[in-house]
């Protein structure tokens, strides 16, 4: 399958080029994923020809905060793509995964709160102060 990148609320258009920009040497395939895509399986999304989409069912609401998923990426890929957007000054993206047998069957929104629930984790994490022993 095709190393690709699926982006998840980049509202800014001029961020969304700059993404793009910082991975074309890469030759990813970089899909901007839409709300009402949100409640298909990030596998399908990403090319997964054993996953099915499902019938959509309704609106879906747009994430508040910008997604990456990185499907069929070794690690040294992995790497690359986060070195790619550090050099090009993208910012932070703190909602990032890789695509894994477990989560490829996810709709994106599962996927999107299951990330939420870690970055609040690590962020609460790196906030406790440490005693002063």
């Amino acid at each position: 399958m095709k190393e690709t990148i699926l982006l998840f609320h980049i509202e800014d258009p001029g961020r969304l080029s700059a993404i793009r920009r910082a991975l074309l040497p890469l030759k990813l395939r970089v899909k901007v994923i839409s709300p009402e895509d949100y409640c298909q399986p990030v596998g399908y999304l990403a090319g997964a020809s054993d996953i099915a989409p499902v019938s959509r069912t309704g609106e879906q609401e747009e994430f508040s905060e910008e997604m990456m998923v990185m499907a069929w990426l070794p690690s040294r890929r992995v790497d690359q793509v986060l070195g790619a957007l550090r050099r090009h000054g993208i910012g932070r993206i703190n909602y990032k995964a890789v695509l894994t047998p477990e989560n490829q069957r996810w709709d994106c929104r599962q996927l999107y709160e299951e990330l939420k629930k870690e970055h609040e984790a690590f962020t609460a994490a790196r906030e406790v102060p440490s005693d002063p022993v």
